[in-house]
């Protein structure tokens, strides 16, 4: 079993914006729009707390960490123990990687997670679906759905940010990224994500310095040496693409996406049955 088709349940798609699948140095927009590409190296700089860190969030205090737990299906699959329970955590570390909190939600699959309001916002990806807003005690204030969906299942995100007072999230259900106003829960925009056919899943998202949106894209490894994964830089408002990332081979597997002082932070999950030296790091993306 993959270890992407376990985290993209069913999210995997072809879904661009009408652009051509790339090419090496440029990729081709509609009207002929060059767009610039670039290359990924990672860097790591410490173990989360725990297996299988899937999501990042910013704080004052550093870093959230959502872990990710395997259903009882996907365990047997690999070999891996059953969860005893499915409760999921999401752990505040400082820079060094100490552990600061830890915070447990009803989250199941967390695929996506968010700082705001003095709360986090774990975005699942299995039953019962949804995000759940939980204070600083654990204690779960809402657990609302993916907006524009069945009252009761919205689908699941690969992710989730938390900007200028607002909730976005990578839904799966509508292969794009929404951005919610989090006191009504309404949807305000709508962005389809960027895929090609050698990178037709996605993940999380963050926002740079200078207001652009990142996004994961990937494909469905078997391997770590097999393991293709790029970055893609919108426009926020209009979801054009304005630049496009390969990571170099042999590097850490993006799952988790945030942006500090200057460099993007993301975390591998991994699976031991890859033999992944980078399973369970959070690590440095830089790009050239």
């Amino acid at each position: 079993m993959k270890r992407r088709e376990f985290l993209a349940t069913g999210a995997v798609a072809t879904l661009g914006l009408g652009f051509n699948a790339p090419k090496v140095g440029v990729a081709q927009a509609p009207g002929g729009r060059k767009i610039a590409r670039g290359k990924a190296t990672t860097t790591r700089l410490f173990k989360s707390p725990g297996m299988y860190p899937n999501a990042l969030a910013v704080a004052p205090e550093g870093l959230w960490i959502a872990q990710l737990k395997l259903s009882a299906q996907q365990a047997k699959n690999l070999g891996e123990p059953v969860p005893p329970d499915r409760d999921e955590a999401a752990w505040l570390v400082d820079w060094n990687g100490k552990l600061l909190k830890t915070i447990i939600a009803h989250s199941r699959t967390t695929s996506g997670l968010a700082y705001g309001n003095n709360c986090i916002w774990m975005g699942a990806n299995s039953d019962p679906q949804g995000f759940f807003q939980i204070d600083m005690e654990s204690k779960e204030l809402r657990h609302l759905q993916i907006p524009l969906g069945q009252p009761e299942n919205g689908g699941g995100c690969h992710g989730a940010q938390w900007h200028n007072g607002k909730l976005w999230i990578a839904s799966n259900r509508m292969r794009g990224n929404l951005r919610v106003d989090p006191v009504t829960w309404t949807p305000e925009l709508f962005l389809p994500i960027y895929t090609t056919p050698e990178q037709p899943s996605w993940h999380d998202l963050t926002f740079d310095k200078d207001g652009f949106l990142w996004q994961i894209n990937g494909n469905d490894s078997a391997s770590v040496g097999a393991n293709s994964t790029g970055l893609v830089k919108y426009d926020p408002e209009s979801g054009q693409v304005v630049q496009l990332v390969d990571f170099e081979p042999a590097q850490c597997d993006p799952h988790g996406l945030e942006y500090h002082d200057g460099a993007f932070i993301s975390c591998d999950p991994g699976w031991r049955d890859l033999g992944s030296p980078y399973s369970g790091w959070v690590f440095r993306i830089d790009i050239a």
